[in-house]
């Protein structure tokens, strides 16, 4: 099937982008793209229950020198929202995948924050052919390293939530102690049926709990990143060290932020993203164009 509604969009944040939807079997995936067409390709995976636009403070940054690509994984933002659907990290994988082979995409630096960072280690497994190296911003590596949260939980007796129980539900988990919930991010959260959201928050557990993130990635001999902010009051900070189980893999901790370091600090963000896509093999470097 054709991708459809392709579309310049200009916005403050990003410039002119284009904004496709792109019809799979299991549901339509909404996709950002910014930067020059003939430069290295960058994917940016958003972390459960968030969406493409959460990375708007990054994507100039990193523009001047990558195409860089968003998905709004399915459940999320523009995409489908199916009930019932199948949200497990690995499907959402095997969608990403689908998606850039749609895009013409033969290879790509993936990112992910959080849960999105589990998305692109199940495509790195699934294709590694396509991901030639991995980026993880806040990923926790395993479920020991979760930090129980202060603030409960919502049923589905009680959604949707309200906005202040939005911003406190997402106060631990979203970024540091302080920190402003963007009211987009308010907004996408009550915009969800609960089944979805309960399927997206689940889905990293299930995925951990079946193997731990360093030793899925420990065997793919794929070049890692590894960005983690010291006031992270979702997974330990401590446990960013379990990463370097893998070989060569370099792990950058940022002082005074918190959760979404894409958000939170996206110049700091985006040196460390630059660097080490700089710093990549001449031939890993060719191959993500």
């Amino acid at each position: 099937m054709p991708i459809h509604d392709k579309r310049p969009q200009v916005t403050a944040d990003t410039g002119v982008a284009e904004e496709s939807v792109v019809p799979l079997a299991d549901g339509d995936i909404h996709v950002c793209l910014d930067g020059p067409r003939d430069a290295p390709a960058l994917l940016l995976i958003h972390g459960s229950a968030a969406f493409a636009r959460s990375w708007d403070p990054l994507v100039p940054l990193l523009t001047g020198s990558h195409r860089v690509i968003r998905i709004d994984l399915l459940g999320s933002g523009g995409s489908a929202k199916p009930i019932g659907g199948d949200y497990a990290i690995p499907e959402q994988g095997r969608r990403t995948g689908e998606v850039l082979d749609r895009l013409g995409v033969a290879h790509a630096v993936v990112v992910g924050h959080s849960g999105g960072g589990l998305v692109a280690t199940a495509l790195a497994e699934q294709r590694p052919d396509l991901v030639t190296a991995l980026a993880l911003i806040d990923t926790g590596p395993g479920l020991d390293a979760l930090i129980a949260p202060e603030s409960g939980s919502v049923s589905s007796s009680q959604w949707p939530p309200t906005e202040e129980e939005v911003r406190r539900l997402a106060s631990s988990g979203f970024s540091r102690e302080g920190y402003e919930v963007p009211q987009q991010f308010v907004d996408e959260v009550r915009g969800m049926d609960f089944a979805v959201f309960a399927a997206a928050m689940q889905a990293p557990r299930d995925y951990l709990t079946q193997q731990v993130a360093p030793d899925r990635l420990k065997v793919l001999g794929k070049p890692l990143l590894v960005i983690f902010g010291e006031e992270d009051r979702r997974w330990r900070p401590s446990s960013a060290d379990d990463y370097r189980v893998v070989p060569g893999a370099r792990v950058e901790m940022l002082a005074g932020v918190g959760h979404s370091p894409n958000m939170e600090d996206p110049p700091r963000t985006a040196a460390l993203l630059l660097a080490f896509a700089d710093a990549l093999p001449l031939s890993v470097r060719h191959a993500a164009g």
